[in-house]
Parts: structure tokens; sequence; C-alpha cells
């Protein structure tokens, strides 16, 4: 929980004011947690207190056996549709091959994922358990004031809105022959028997539906979850530089100083052209403080000792995003890896698809689909990369916005191991061999393209060669 320091010393659920100021939410992947649940992500779930021991080790059980049924799910297809690509390479028809392989490659990147959080559900759920519990929902008291509800509000709406419509891409592709009322499966690939048969075919057909219903929650799944925590982890920069910003004004106020002058400051920090810079925050939104409740708490510390302990407090605060971003590198790197790879052969394989293919339009509908989740999801990892590798550095910009180097003096030892840490650029890398940021959307996208120009020349040298 956050130090009482970031709330003037009074309490933890001390409002800086009552229109502007959310309270703080103790539950911030709730939504994650239920998913990772629901689609077997989660082997090891926590028990009630109250279930007795014999229903707990049942329960473990079930859920253990759940996430193996889901693996499987998942696997299953991509071995069928591994079977349908060797099946059509005797051929030569470049467009079923490109077909076939695209599913390949999607249902074996699901059975990955799914493993993945599987054998990293544990580690993940004491990191965001960590960020629950030790987050900073204020900004350091002072004249202004940041606060990081704003974040979790963003990440939540983009969490559903990401998440329904990675299925809803998925769904129409699986539900089209039950719209057009045809006798087919939404997905076509080798089976050892007769799938089309009467008693069969229902069975395979909910299978099918299921395991594209899991592509889309799992591809869901991932990003949000990567865009949640760098959203999180931007907005606690925002609360360190804001304040860092009223480092001075925190140290006046646990002085005793008057409302009068610390009004004359707010003014000076918010409305004064050289101190409201461009851009200041990442996500978050400076407000002014009510500074009336604080002045009344009769709080009386030396300043020299005030702006000390902020600047500690900052300096804890620092030290967690560091942690926090070590950690989501730690958890995302081997997950990158795969998935730019995947990102760049899915991108490869679509285009191809849908400038050579048949053009009908359910399958154009649902190659765009396809490719517009894809190439958006590819912008989310590398753009919230990108923003967490620029906007960690910026810390020593937020030292010069407020006055406190005319106390340096107090707190000299410590400002030189802030600015040694502040140096330290975030960064989310694939596998340890590139980050991923903007260079690597660029890189995607034109390997992805001459994986596709490729293509294009083996399919006019094969016309060429048949006629």
């Amino acid at each position: 929980m956050a130090s009482l320091q970031f709330h003037g010393g009074i309490s933890e659920d001390f409002s800086y004011d009552t229109e502007l100021d959310e309270p703080r939410e103790p539950h911030l992947f709730r939504f994650h947690m239920i998913l990772q649940l629901m689609f077997g992500m989660k082997p090891s779930p926590k028990m009630p207190k109250f279930m007795p021991t014999w229903a707990q080790s049942v329960f473990s059980v079930v859920a253990k056996t759940y996430c193996v049924l889901v693996i499987f799910s998942s696997l299953h297809l991509g071995v069928l549709f591994t079977k349908t690509t060797l099946d059509a390479l005797p051929t030569g028809e470049l467009q079923r091959i490109t077909d076939a392989l695209t599913m390949t490659i999607i249902y074996y990147f699901t059975a990955y994922s799914t493993t993945y959080w599987c054998v990293r559900s544990r580690r993940l759920h004491e990191y965001l358990q960590q960020i629950n519990q030790e987050y900073r929902h204020h900004s350091l008291a002072g004249v202004s004031f940041v606060n990081s509800y704003a974040a979790y509000n963003i990440s939540r709406n983009f969490t559903v809105i990401w998440i329904g419509a990675c299925l809803g891409g998925v769904i129409f592709w699986g539900i089209t022959p039950l719209v057009l009322g045809s006798h087919i499966l939404p997905l076509s690939c080798w089976y050892p028997f007769d799938a089309l048969a009467p008693k069969t075919y229902p069975w395979i057909y909910a299978t099918q539906l299921y395991g594209q219903v899991l592509v889309g929650v799992v591809f869901g799944i991932g990003g949000s979850l990567f865009v949640t925590l760098s959203l999180l982890l931007l907005a606690q920069f925002d609360v360190l530089y804001c304040s860092l910003k009223n480092l001075d004004a925190h140290a006046m106020l646990l002085s005793g100083q008057n409302a009068k002058f610390l009004g004359a400051l707010q003014k000076k920090l918010l409305l004064d052209p050289s101190n409201c810079e461009l851009n200041q925050y990442a996500l978050l939104k400076e407000h002014p403080t009510d500074l009336f409740p604080l002045t009344l708490a009769k709080q009386r510390s030396r300043p020299d000792s005030a702006l000390r302990h902020g600047f500690i407090q900052c300096i804890l605060l620092h030290r967690f995003i560091l942690r926090c971003a070590a950690e989501l590198e730690n958890l995302f790197s081997p997950y990158c890896l795969v998935k730019s790879l995947q990102i760049t052969l899915q991108l490869c394989l679509l285009v191809f698809v849908g400038v050579s293919g048949q053009h009908d339009l359910l399958g154009i509908i649902n190659q765009i689909q396809y490719f517009s989740l894809t190439l958006f999801e590819l912008l989310m990892f590398t753009y919230c990369g990108e923003l967490l590798r620029r906007h960690s550095v910026r810390a020593g910009e937020a030292y010069w916005r407020g006055d406190w180097w005319k106390d340096a003096h107090h707190i000299r030892q410590d400002v030189l191991i802030f600015l040694i840490n502040s140096r330290r650029a975030v960064q989310v890398t694939a596998g340890k061999f590139y980050v991923m940021d903007v260079n690597r959307l660029r890189s995607v996208i034109t390997q992805a393209f001459s994986f596709l120009t490729l293509l294009q020349k083996l399919a006019a040298k094969k016309t060429e060669t048949e006629n």
C-alpha cells in the first residue's frame, strides 16, 4: 500500500479533491484473472478459505484437467492443419497451401500461448498482486496532483473493446456456415473420418467453433494484459513526475506554510507557461489540490526533513516502477519473441491470400478482419514499448519544474542515487534479441512484405510453367 507520505501524512483514503479525485481501485486485474480462469490459463487458482480440504483437492484437479483440455483443443487443430498443409504441398496450389499454413500458425500459437500462461500463472499472479498492493494512487501531497485511476479506466475500457473485437472476428468466421445455411465446417482441414457425416458433424462443428473462441480470447488476453501493464507503469511514471514537481510544495505544506502562500505557488505551477510543458505526462491529467483540508491538518515538520522524506518516497516509487518493468520484461520477453514471428508470417500469408485468392464477399470480410486485428496487435506491442522506453528517462526533466534545488544540499546524496537510476531506460525485448519499439514495427512489416514478394514470384513462376 502507498505510504501516508503520498497523502500528506493523513490517511490513505484522503481525497485531494471531492470531484476530480477518484478512490483507489483495489483490484486492477480482476477482469483478466476471470478470463484466464475461464479459458484454462490458471491451473492453480486460489481457493476460498472456507472450502474443505477435499473440495479444494477436487477443484484443483478439475482446474488442471480443464487447462489440459483447452491446450489439446488448440493443439489438435494445429496438427490437423499441419496434415492439411502437407497434403496441399504436392498440388502446388499456393492459395490452398497458404490458407492451411495460416491456420496452422494461428492454432499452434494459441496452444503455445495457453501453455505459456499456464506455466507462468503463479509468477504472473504474484506480479499482479504486488502491483495491486503497492502502486501509488496519488502523487505526493502538494499544490497539484495526478490520479492513476484514469490509467485503470483507459486500460479496462481498452481490454473490453479489444477482446470483444478479437472474439467478433473469429466468431464471425465460425458462424458463417450457420448464417449461410450450408452443411460445411467453418475450418477446412483434414480428418481421418467423414467429418460431414450426420452423427459427427455437430460435434466437429462445436469443436471448431470452440477452437475459434479460444483463438480470439487467447490473442485478446495476451495483448490486453501487455497494454494494461504498460499503461499502469506509465501512470506510475506520471505520479512520480508530478511528485517531483511538487517536492518543495510538499515540504512547505508539511512544515505549516499558510494557505495564501501555497495558493500563489499553486497558480505559478499550474498557470505559468514556463512550467506548463507540453506533454508533461503520458496519460494523466494534472489538477489543483484542495489546499484547505491539508493546511488544517496542522502538520509540523522541519522543511529540510519534510523535503528529504518526500524525496525518499519518490526514490522508493521509482525503484518500484523499475522492479515492475523488469518483471514485465521477464514475463513477456519469450512471449514477444514467438508473437513477433507469428505476426510476421501471418501478415505475409493473409496479404498473399487477399491479393491472390478468390474474392467472395465473406472471404474478403474474414481476411480483412484477421489482417486488421493482426496489424493492430503488432502496433499495440511496439507502440506501448516505445512509450515506456521514451517516458522512463524523463525523470530528470521533472526535477526542474519546482524550486527544490534551493534546498538541494539537504538531499545531495539522494539526488545522486536517483539520477543514476533515472538513466535506466525501460525496455521490453523479444527474447533479448531486439526491442519492442517502433523500429521493430517497421522491421516486421518490411519482413512480411519481403516474404509476400517471394510468394508472388513463386505464384507467377508456377503460372508461366503451366502456360
